[in-house]
This record gives structure tokens, C-alpha cells and sequence, in this order.
């Protein structure tokens, strides 16, 4: 091919008059602009403007005052990651405080029950039972130790519903 004056474009002459097309939005996903997008929520008797990532975290909210286990778990990491941001931001104190703390089983059982993770058992109220949830969770962890019977045994008896958990392959001795 010959560099004469059989080409396509005369000399000075761009075959891109327009130039290269503009970026249209730097680094920003779909989830980003959905979440700025703005929806109008009634609440009440009022009208308000939030965005979408808001209205999503009031709906948690919502749910997991109903109980949903799910949005409870949620709206505890969210909790967990906002005490860590401020912590983040918040100044060391300048005075050491003395921290004491008296540990009692009474407040464990009492987290436990706020948790729903056990109840009291119906035929001793003094004593309580996991619920089948939370010990099939337990069971289900990874890497844990193999079951012997005593083990098996102890944890039927202390869940409720016990015959359906589902034992882990090659962990029950």
C-alpha cells in the first residue's frame, strides 16, 4: 500500500471528527445508582424522602421487630459495624478506666432467651433446653472434634425437637 495521495483521509484531515467518546460514569455500579435513587415513604400521617439503601435498612428494622431471626442477625452487624466506625472516629480516652466485670449464669440464660436461642424446659422450669435450630447450627461448624456417645446423648437431651437434627457424616463416634 502506497503512502501517495490514494488514501482514505487527506493529510490533517482526522477520521474521528468527534474524538473519542466521553466516559459515562466513572467506577459506579448498578447498586450505587439504585441505591441514590430516592423513594417517597409514608409513615404515619407524614410523607418523608428517603433513598433506597434507607428505606431497605427501615424494612430490617421492621422485620426484625416482628422477629425475623434473619433481620435481627442483620441489624446486629449493622449495630457492630457502626460501633466500629465511631470507635474509629472517637478520640482514646485520656484517662485509663477500671472495667469490673462480675459474670453471672443468670444473664447468660437471659441472653440466651432474648436470643431465642433456648427456653426453659416445660417439665423443669429450673432448667433450660436449645432450641433445634441452634444446635443443628452448633453441630454443622466445621472442624469440630468427633461425638462420642456420651456427647450425643447430652445434646439430645438438653434440645428441644432432638430427633431432628441431622447428625454430621463421620463426626458421631
Amino acid at each position: 500500500m502506497s503512502r501517495g495521495g490514494d488514501t482514505r483521509f487527506q493529510t490533517g484531515q482526522s477520521g474521528n471528527p468527534a474524538g473519542r467518546p466521553k466516559k459515562r460514569r466513572p467506577h459506579v455500579s448498578a447498586f450505587d445508582i439504585i441505591f441514590d435513587k430516592t423513594l417517597t415513604v409514608t409513615q404515619g400521617d407524614r410523607e418523608r424522602e428517603l433513598t433506597v439503601d434507607e428505606a431497605l435498612q427501615l424494612q430490617t428494622y421492621q422485620a426484625a421487630l416482628k422477629g425475623s431471626r434473619m433481620a435481627i442477625r442483620k441489624v446486629l452487624k449493622m449495630i457492630e459495624k457502626r460501633e466500629g466506625a465511631l470507635a474509629k472516629k472517637a478520640k482514646p480516652a485520656s484517662h485509663p478506666i477500671k472495667i469490673e466485670t462480675h459474670h453471672c449464669a443468670d444473664n447468660a440464660n437471659e441472653a440466651l432467651r432474648i436470643l431465642a436461642i433456648a427456653s426453659d424446659d416445660p417439665n423443669h422450669p429450673s432448667r433450660m433446653k436449645i432450641h433445634t435450630w441452634a444446635a443443628q447450627a452448633a453441630l454443622s461448624r466445621p472442624g469440630r472434634k468427633k461425638f462420642s456417645a456420651k456427647d450425643v446423648d447430652e445434646i439430645k437431651f438438653f434440645t428441644f425437637d432432638s430427633e431432628k437434627l441431622r447428625w454430621p457424616r463421620g463426626r458421631v463416634e
